[in-house]
């Protein structure tokens, strides 16, 4: 499938999800029983409020070590769930910045941070191909079950790359193959915005990542999570420490 046909068709679905309030089309378990499934507290739950979506497959704060200070940026920041936490954790001289695609998620973090006090965060509109950040900018890279959504993976490591500080790190959380998927399974529009279709084998992942230039260390892998919310598919998800 063409990579603007992707895109549409992940835009459409996140701008829905957006506007309706739901959570992904892979799930159907309530927002909050998802992410305290994936890694979130109900203390970090309270944090955030409606920011919860329960779109995640992982908790990069969990295991990100964000400190005081750091200028943190969030690929694919959705409804602002893990900017909020991250704006928690750098506190007033901190910063972080939230890159999204679509505009409808754009205004509804704008809103759960404003909801929740939160005034150390900004939104961006932008694709995570293409970031609308100067290079060496930032200390710390989070997302979440977002990359596997990106129809050019490469380039988005390159950009992520680019726009981090030597020596930085990022924490990712994704979705990786186990098994090669059908063709009809790759171009199913569910699958793509769903967190499947779109997703590599995980050795390919990783090398695609390395060929970026990063170092990587795989902090956690959740086989579970495929009968969980993936109806027994060949996938699990992983959180991996990538260092520049």
């Amino acid at each position: 499938m063409e990579e603007n046909n992707i895109k549409k068709i992940v835009k459409d679905a996140y701008k829905e999800i957006a506007v309706t309030g739901g959570t992904c089309g892979c799930s159907c378990n309530k927002a909050k029983d998802i992410s305290k499934s994936i890694g979130y507290s109900d203390e970090e739950l309270k944090i955030v409020g409606k920011a919860n979506l329960g779109l995640g497959c992982g908790n990069p704060l969990a295991f990100g070590k964000i400190k005081e200070g750091d200028i943190v940026l969030d690929l694919g920041s959705g409804a602002g769930i893990d900017a909020i936490l991250a704006a928690q954790k750098v506190g007033k001289n901190g910063k972080v910045f939230g890159v999204d695609m679509t505009k409808e998620m754009i205004e509804v973090a704008k809103e759960n941070a404003k909801n929740q006090g939160i005034t150390n965060v900004e939104f961006l509109l932008g694709e995570i191909e293409n970031l609308p950040i100067a290079d060496s900018f930032v200390d710390t890279i989070i997302t979440n079950c977002v990359i596997n959504l990106t129809p050019d993976k490469a380039k988005t490591f390159a950009e992520a790359y680019r726009v981090l500080k030597t020596g930085g790190k990022i924490y990712l959380s994704d979705i990786v193959l186990l098994k090669e998927l059908t063709p009809e399974q790759r171009n199913n529009k569910e699958l793509i915005s769903g967190c499947v279709a779109g997703a590599l084998l995980k050795d390919d992942y990783l090398n695609k990542i390395k060929l970026a230039g990063f170092s990587v260390k795989i902090l956690y892998e959740n086989t579970g999570i495929s009968k969980q919310q993936y109806n027994g598919m060949p996938l699990e998800s992983i959180m991996v420490e990538l260092s520049k």
